[in-house]
């Protein structure tokens, strides 16, 4: 009887543990379902969710490979003052050039799509007009730097002897009521490059100014944001002295 009491015990015990294990095991199978249901939500969500510029960056990226490029070019990149200076290889024939400007970008735009923009095209010297849109924005002045600190380093990881400019502010009548953080942001813009081998300063600022020190009127679109011919003309005679074998015509 002490035996068959035993095998009893054994069974319910087994009947237990079994029901316990398939519990259990279905109750994974709920949350590895529930799981990867929220995964795929997830998933979907962030695809859903465009990063900046990714657009326009694609059509930049996309037309370099149609059109080819040259390692070693002079690279220009940065917001619309950038972007819509489309004379940039024709003023500077000789040397190989690449527009990389995206419109409406920041620093922290830039520094995001950095490799398809800059690195991956290996150029030998870089020209950088950001922060512009990042004081309109109201970005604090030492987050700005940081970004451009970001950018520069960077690209002088990927290659130390890459000759990196950062191009001043330039001084719109539509943002004058900024002037002054514009100011500030090109003595800081100056003051790191100073410090920086291999980096250099471009003011761009003064020689936009008339004679009372306000932005000349005649080199701006009807916006008075974006400049026309007359303001690339400035730009034209400014970057000259980094383009000595070009003549001015």
């Amino acid at each position: 009887m002490k035996s068959v009491r035993s095998v009893r015990f054994r069974s319910v015990d087994e009947r237990f543990w079994i029901r316990a294990i398939l519990n259990y095991v279905w109750k994974m199978k709920t949350t590895l379902v529930s799981l990867f249901f929220l995964i795929g939500f997830f998933i979907g969500e962030v695809q859903s969710q465009t990063v900046p510029f990714d657009k326009e960056v694609k059509l930049i990226t996309d037309r370099l490979k149609r059109e080819g490029y040259q390692v070693g070019s002079t690279l220009f990149t940065g917001s619309s003052s950038i972007r819509m200076w489309v004379s940039l290889q024709e003023d500077f024939p000789q040397k190989p050039i690449i527009n990389t400007g995206f419109g409406g970008s920041t620093a922290a735009d830039l520094k995001r799509h950095l490799y398809p923009l800059v690195l991956q095209l290996r150029p030998a010297r870089v020209f950088i007009y950001e922060g512009d849109n990042d004081i309109n924005n109201g970005t604090p002045i030492d987050e700005i730097m940081a970004d451009l600190e970001q950018i520069v380093m960077r690209i002088q990881v990927v290659d130390p002897n890459c000759q990196v400019y950062l191009i001043s502010a330039k001084p719109s009548p539509s943002r004058w009521d900024k002037k002054e953080q514009y100011l500030a942001l090109n003595e800081a813009m100056k003051s790191y490059t100073e410090k920086k081998e291999n980096v250099g300063f471009v003011d761009v600022w003064t020689p936009m100014l008339d004679e009372d020190g306000n932005p000349k009127s005649d080199i701006f679109l009807e916006d008075q944001l974006h400049m026309n011919k007359a303001g690339y003309d400035i730009w034209r005679e400014i970057f000259a002295k980094y383009f000595p074998e070009e003549t001015l015509q």
